[in-house]
């Protein structure tokens, strides 16, 4: 579907509610200061956390062997200060924007993670001993998996039903935001999801969200607000009344924001991140108290030219995420947002120990996450680091390619970071309904 199509069918909604400016006003007035959001980036294609996060101690030896080809020189590696999780590490030489950042205690990592039904080892997977993920291998079923979907196939994402049941004072119109076509994460049950775009979809063809008392404007807001008794007819005019809200309400808010300084790099991705650096800001002064926002970027299937300098290599997309993430977190710190804004690096699924045939891996399960922001309690890897030998372990592929079976379940994460938005513990089994099995359903990534 073309811009300008997109723009007129989105949502005409919000501009003749006058409603945007006064629901943006009226929050702040009612809420005060109290904001936290929570920014999903999520590296499409399965990015490699074998080769993001790697020993440096005994057990690089290991994964030198493991790895071949794909292993990263020793002395490459920008290390990381102290042992934690067992052993000393180091980052991808791409992430060394981010060293300072974990020596500051504001980022941490969290190892071997990824989609359970139930906690298991690899000997039980090997067995079949354990419920598992449907598809574990295919990139649709596992995006979908990561981002919330339940082994009932229910649609919804987790951050969009723990925001369907968060208290009332917290919930808003613009609680769950994607950035571009992925939503699984942040779509409810019954809820909506709210849609930036690059541009703020300010043009809806001629008519401008910016001045709504203008005739083209005027006009968009009386279809958003037809009326039909066909149910087809009256779901799209309440859809496209929506659309036109949450575009005019970004609108009005990019309009007042002052654009994030720092350097976010090039591209889609340095571009998104500004966007949303300049933003939160007026979000949290609107009273907007919880939000989440997703954002897919990147190609990371990377089976092959996953080393190199070649634009979608994967040394060349972490540099890419580095400079993003970490001016991002600058412009959350000189915003005063420091303790309100938490950054979760998640992707499809991890990859294979053993290197492909041509010269990149294979998709696997478990992998190699990290999450920044002052409410982090950082300069730790968190949870299991895995045994990196083929056919060890924590290995459960019957080949011996190194797909690890995860130690942390991704709800167990996920829990975490909602119940810290504001999810009531009685009602986290709503949202992450497979924790069910879990004794433990969170972990301590937090600050107390």
């Amino acid at each position: 579907m073309n811009r300008d199509r997109r723009r007129m069918l989105g949502g005409a909604a919000g501009l003749g509610l006058l409603g945007a400016a006064g629901l943006l006003a009226g929050a702040g007035q009612a809420t005060g200061s109290d904001y936290r959001a929570l920014v999903v980036l999520f590296l499409t294609g399965g990015n490699d956390g074998h080769n993001l996060l790697v020993p440096t101690d005994a057990a690089y030896s290991d994964y030198e062997r493991a790895r071949q080809n794909l292993a990263l020189a020793r002395s490459s590696l920008a290390t990381l200060p102290g042992n934690s999780a067992g052993h000393s590490f180091g980052l991808h030489q791409a992430l060394a924007p981010l060293v300072p950042l974990y020596a500051g205690k504001r980022l941490a990592f969290i190892a071997n993670v990824g989609p359970l039904v139930e906690p298991a080892s690899a000997r039980q997977v090997l067995d079949a001993a354990v419920d598992v993920p449907p598809f574990l291998l295919s990139h649709s079923d596992q995006v979908a998996m990561q981002q919330g979907w339940t082994v009932a196939d229910d649609m919804s994402g987790w951050a969009g039903r723990a925001l369907e049941v968060l208290p009332s004072s917290l919930r808003h119109p613009l609680n769950a935001v994607t950035l571009n076509n992925g939503r699984t994460l942040v779509q409810g049950k019954r809820s909506a999801v709210s849609f930036l775009s690059q541009d703020g979809s300010r043009y809806w063809g001629m008519a401008d969200l910016a001045r709504p008392q203008d005739e083209v404007a005027q006009n968009i807001n009386r279809m958003a607000q037809w009326q039909f008794a066909n149910a087809y007819e009256a779901e799209y005019a309440r859809s496209f009344g929506n659309a036109v809200a949450d575009s005019t309400r970004f609108t009005q808010a990019l309009m007042r924001s002052t654009t994030s300084t720092g350097d976010f790099g090039s591209g889609y991705l340095g571009d998104r991140m500004r966007q949303l650096a300049s933003l939160l800001p007026v979000f949290k002064s609107d009273g907007l108290r919880r939000q989440v926002f997703m954002l897919e970027w990147g190609n990371f299937d990377t089976h092959t030219g996953q080393r190199g300098s070649g634009e979608q290599s994967q040394d060349t997309q972490l540099g890419q995420v580095a400079k993003a993430v970490s001016a991002f977190d600058g412009a959350m710190q000189a915003a005063g947002l420091t303790e309100d804004v938490t950054l979760l690096l998640m992707s499809d699924f991890g990859r294979t120990l053993r290197p492909g045939s041509g010269g990149g891996s294979e998709h696997a399960w478990g992998n190699n996450l990290f999450a920044l922001g002052g409410a982090v309690d950082g300069g730790r890897v968190l949870g299991s680091f895995p045994t990196l030998t083929l056919g060890g372990p924590d290995d459960g592929d019957s080949g011996r390619n190194g797909r690890m079976v995860p130690s942390t379940g991704t709800d167990q994460l996920a829990n975490t970071l909602m119940q810290w938005l504001g999810l009531p513990a009685n009602l986290v089994l709503e949202a992450f309904p497979n924790l069910v099995n879990f004794s433990q359903k969170s972990i301590p990534l937090l600050r107390a």
